[in-house]
């Protein structure tokens, strides 16, 4: 449970951006608001947090780096665009509740810790344990989502022979 304007300097840091590898940094995640929160995050785990969720830079690393921490999704009141964005198209659903029903959502998870967070694409609710709420993203994400269609280069790599023949075609390409 976070709070407002969780920017992508708290995700990662930038002083560990130079680190080898994302698997490199997860130690490092969050180790500005939560440092408790290092090696305690299991792949599953949901974030739930108020307004302006992953504003600041719009560097990949942070979506990259919430991806290799675990976590496979995200509640909030608002997202900054882009992290919106690089989250959905690394199959990280992005979606909006209210601020009543997120501070429900922190209630529950302050007397359980332990309680799981759920996110239904299919019917866009967000339950804890025995609350549920309705949820909101854009459509076009969900259906990628839903879908399976969420990541564009395996779009484009599914496609190599369609585009092959739409570049033939072309009299640039030529």
């Amino acid at each position: 449970m976070l709070g407002d304007d969780i920017d992508t300097d708290i995700i990662i840091p930038t002083e560990y951006l130079a680190l080898k590898t994302i698997d490199d940094m997860k130690q490092y995640g969050f180790s500005p608001l939560r440092p408790e929160l290092a090696g305690q995050i299991e792949k599953g785990d949901i974030i739930v947090a108020g307004k302006n969720f992953g504003c600041g830079s719009s560097r990949e690393h942070a979506p990259q780096s919430l991806w290799h921490y675990g976590f496979r999704g995200i509640v909030a009141q608002s997202f900054a665009e882009i992290f919106f964005g690089n989250s959905t198209t690394l199959g990280i659903p992005c979606v909006c509740a209210s601020a009543a029903d997120i501070a429900k959502i922190g209630e529950l998870i302050e007397a359980d810790p332990e309680a799981p967070v759920d996110i239904d694409l299919d019917k866009m609710t967000v339950s804890c344990k025995d609350f549920s709420c309705k949820c909101t993203m854009p459509e076009n994400a969900r259906a990628a989502l839903v879908s399976g269609t969420w990541d564009p280069i395996a779009g484009l790599i599914d496609s190599e022979k369609e585009i092959a023949a739409t570049a033939e075609k072309l009299p640039y390409f030529k």
